[in-house]
């Protein structure tokens, strides 16, 4: 990470920073799911009139989460426990703003907490994927188009013939 933003995405650090958390401040404690392990998935990037921010899904045996971390300057300031309301194609929801060792700032939206209505990572990992589908559906239910390249901006082939990133 760099001082201010991620330039990469950011899955692995927060793979490693929340095995920590799970082997450390939420080992043993009865809101964890055995069934689940920590698993960072769905990239997406927001875009931004200065880039755009990393979306990921985070399995963690305790919950499932949406994640949002900073990938341009533009990035909301906000203090712990802080919340901010993001726009997606199907609707606006509210994350909070958090920080963690080894990743930085980031906000959270919770998806399930406690998440034991899972009874295997796989069954996490379909649901965790089927939200982040949703997500990107217009309340009518249809996959908006892909924005215009900005000014200067060469877009990708797959992006300009409408078939995603």
């Amino acid at each position: 990470m760099t001082e201010a933003f991620w330039l990469n995405d950011p899955a692995p650090a927060l793979n490693a920073a929340f095995t920590a958390v799970a082997a450390t401040q939420m080992a043993g404690l009865p809101l964890n799911n055995p069934a689940l392990t920590v698993e960072a998935l769905g990239f997406r990037r927001l875009r931004t009139e200065q880039g755009g921010h990393w979306l990921r899904i985070l399995i963690v045996p305790w919950a499932i989460n949406l994640l949002l971390l900073p990938g341009s300057l533009d990035w909301p300031q906000a203090g712990a426990d802080l919340k901010h309301d993001w726009k997606f194609p199907s609707g606006h929801y509210e994350f909070t703003a958090a920080e963690q060792d080894g990743i930085g700032p980031y906000q959270l939206c919770s998806l399930y907490s406690p998440a034991f209505e899972f009874a295997s990572q796989d069954d996490a990992r379909a649901t965790a994927l089927a939200v982040l589908a949703a997500l990107f559906l217009r309340p009518d239910g249809c996959t908006p188009r892909p924005a215009a390249p900005t000014p200067g901006e060469r877009p990708a082939r797959r992006r300009f013939l409408g078939l995603g990133q």
